[in-house]
């Protein structure tokens, strides 16, 4: 098995907490019908920064993290697949997922 990254991007941030506790719920259910698949459930990251060899920018750019998750699948359709049942697209956000390489650190 191929092991994934996801990283979310954008997603509404201005909701009420009723409308926050049940986009929680919807993520909770999501992650445990992945199962095995979820190799770490990873965690949600406050505002971003990007730095580059020009400067900082504290706005987290364009499209700013908003959290990682890693699953692994049997291939990269499969992991497309898992992915687009993610309540972070009903709210919203984008998912970019990459296969992690193998290779050592």
């Amino acid at each position: 098995m191929q092991k994934f990254i996801l990283a979310y991007h954008g997603g509404n941030t201005s909701m009420t907490p009723e409308e926050g506790q049940q986009h929680m719920q919807k993520w909770m259910a999501w992650m445990d019908g992945l199962g095995d698949a979820v190799v770490d459930r990873g965690l949600p990251v406050g505002q971003s920064i990007t730095v580059s060899a020009d400067g900082v920018m504290e706005d987290g750019g364009a499209n700013p993290l908003s959290g990682i998750t890693i699953i692994q699948a049997e291939s990269q359709d499969a992991a497309i697949a898992m992915t687009k049942k993610s309540p972070h697209l009903d709210i919203g956000g984008t998912i970019e997922l990459a296969p992690a390489m193998d290779m050592p650190m």
